[in-house]
């Protein structure tokens, strides 16, 4: 049976989630959250924790049907951010029978950044190092949490998204003391204003476009027009459809900066894309539980 903070997490989760509905309050400014997931800490990096948090389906159960899995890195330049940044999101792809989860990793403070011997590369490197870490754990423990480990979406929002794509693509930038057996290879993509950029030319193992190719996963990317990042997945998408990869698509938010996901009705939008998306391809079934807003704000797809 489920234990009792289990049960509790999922209640409140719900509350969140159903409460007076998203439509309903489509006006508000306040950024959507929810009760933190059940804690695992899945590796000890450079002497400290790094944690995920995990949220399950209703349904859930001990040694029940195996579903797809969700792991979402938050955002904050590779220097921040923590893990409240993501719970609205698993909490409501939980409920929608996916096991969700959202993962902190290494981040090297701005000072640290700034002190760091030139010839020793990007700092966002320790970040990537994690984020593969982190999928990797989820396989080693798919039995554990009741996931398919060949149905793992990855996604995160700006540095997130970054390290996210990294994380699956890059065969370098390994931890040795990663369980053996378990690759990093992932089979979709949520991606939220991802902060690709050209000045990571400089250092191929944290250069998005060194490591897309036509079999990059599906996956679906949120920008609004005025986000100043737009221009590197921009580019990251050009370079895929020269590639032959036909399944990433691109949806935007008119006249929305970064971070524009946070925000109502924003946040509801794109989880009922990403939704509509994961539907799709076979990761969900049925239909997206969110309410539409009450005025005509709409994401629009770029051909």
């Amino acid at each position: 049976m489920m234990n009792t903070k289990r049960w509790m997490v999922l209640c409140a989760a719900f509350v969140v989630l159903c409460g007076t509905g998203w439509g309903a309050s489509a006006t508000n400014t306040t950024d959507r959250s929810a009760e933190p997931g059940k804690i695992f800490v899945y590796k000890q990096s450079a002497g400290a924790p790094q944690e995920l948090e995990v949220y399950y389906p209703p349904d859930w159960k001990p040694g029940g049907p195996k579903v797809p899995g969700l792991l979402l890195f938050h955002g904050g330049g590779w220097t921040g951010g923590d893990l409240s940044q993501f719970r609205y999101a698993c909490a409501y792809f939980a409920s929608r029978g996916l096991v969700a989860a959202t993962a902190n990793y290494r981040m090297l403070s701005k000072d640290a950044v700034r002190k760091r011997p030139a010839g020793e590369g990007s700092h966002k490197r320790v970040c990537v190092t994690d984020a593969k870490s982190a999928v990797r754990w989820m396989k080693q423990h798919a039995d554990e949490l009741g996931v398919d480990p060949q149905r793992l979406v990855v996604g995160g929002g700006s540095a997130g998204g970054h390290i996210a794509v990294l994380g699956a693509t890059n065969p370098g930038l390994n931890d040795p003391a990663d369980p053996q057996g378990f690759d990093t290879a992932v089979a979709a993509y949520l991606l939220f204003n991802p902060a690709f950029t050209a000045k990571d030319s400089g250092d191929p193992e944290v250069d998005v476009l060194k490591h897309l190719t036509a079999s990059l996963p599906p996956a679906i990317l949120f920008f609004g027009t005025r986000d100043n990042w737009k221009p590197g997945s921009d580019v990251a998408l050009q370079r895929l459809k020269s590639l032959g990869n036909t399944t990433a698509e691109l949806w935007t938010a008119e006249d929305q900066a970064h971070g524009f996901y946070r925000q109502p009705p924003w946040q509801g939008l794109t989880l009922a894309a990403a939704d509509r998306f994961l539907v799709a391809h076979g990761f969900l079934k049925g239909d997206c539980t969110l309410a539409a807003p009450s005025d005509c704000t709409k994401l629009v797809k770029v051909p």
